[in-house]
């Protein structure tokens, strides 16, 4: 195994996205979810390693990557600079990882640029517009986007992770919130973009892109698991559940890794 770690910058549109690659074997990408971090996936990525040629990257504008752009961040735009880091690395196609928001980038990724990827894991994607109350989904996020406007990035954070299975909201009354920066952004350019997409189904549906939904254990019975379960039904594709909740790659990541290799081709 080589568990040597190299980075670089990859400059797209309006940005340059700090990228990293580590590790032997087929080409994996793992897309960064919440607040764009690849560092959210560094020890899944170690262990991923062993066998993958593991890539990741900080998602536009979050903490080593540039964003000169403005307004809202659109998926599309999203899946462009994951196309760029495949390109960078010098890969014609990978394996795709997504979780959160990183999965709904995944999804758009292989319905906009199918050549690019032979086959994607998409684990707990938040494309509310799938279920029956989507409306309140969307009222909730346009609080939450509301509250960190205003000026309460706090607020909005612990509304946001109180939807969230396994989060584990810790208590912040005398403690300043994380990388408040990273999540003014989130709130500010992103969160709407993530709820509100729908994935291309059409476009899914006659790709020859080996695509599977999956979903924590722990999660059964909150609004993460369901959008996934929907979209395997919806597009006919498989469902698997992974061991552990929404937070799952960042908090158990042995055994996460584990369960995703099984799914890898």
């Amino acid at each position: 195994m080589n568990s040597d770690v190299s980075t670089g910058a990859c400059v797209v549109e309006d940005a340059e996205l700090h990228v990293r690659q580590q590790g032997d074997g087929a080409p994996l990408l793992l897309v960064p979810g919440g607040l764009g971090a690849a560092d959210s996936y560094r020890a899944l990525a170690k262990r991923l390693s062993a066998d993958h040629t593991v890539l990741t990257y900080d998602r536009r504008g979050h903490f080593r990557s540039t964003d000169d752009s403005t307004g809202p961040i659109p998926v599309a735009r999203h899946a462009a600079d994951a196309r760029a880091v495949i390109d960078y690395f010098g890969f014609g196609e990978v394996t795709v990882f997504g979780s959160s928001a990183g999965a709904v980038i995944a999804l758009d990724l292989a319905a906009r640029y199918p050549e690019t990827v032979s086959a994607l894991i998409a684990h707990e994607p938040p494309v509310v517009g799938l279920l029956p109350d989507a409306e309140d989904w969307f009222a909730d996020a346009e609080a939450q986007v509301k509250l960190a406007r205003s000026g309460d990035v706090l607020g909005a954070f612990t509304r946001f992770v109180s939807t969230i299975a396994g989060a584990a909201l810790p208590d912040l009354r005398a403690v300043r919130l994380p990388n408040e920066a990273e999540w003014a952004l989130l709130f500010d350019r992103e969160l709407l973009e993530f709820y509100h997409y729908l994935p291309d189904l059409p476009a899914l549906r006659k790709s020859w892109v080996d695509v599977t939904l999956a979903a924590g254990e722990g999660s059964r019975g909150h609004f993460h698991y369901s959008p996934a379960r929907v979209l395997a039904l919806e597009l006919g594709l498989p469902f698997a559940e992974l061991p552990g909740a929404h937070l799952a790659p960042q908090r158990n990541p042995a055994q996460f890794a584990d369960a995703l290799r099984r799914l890898l081709p």
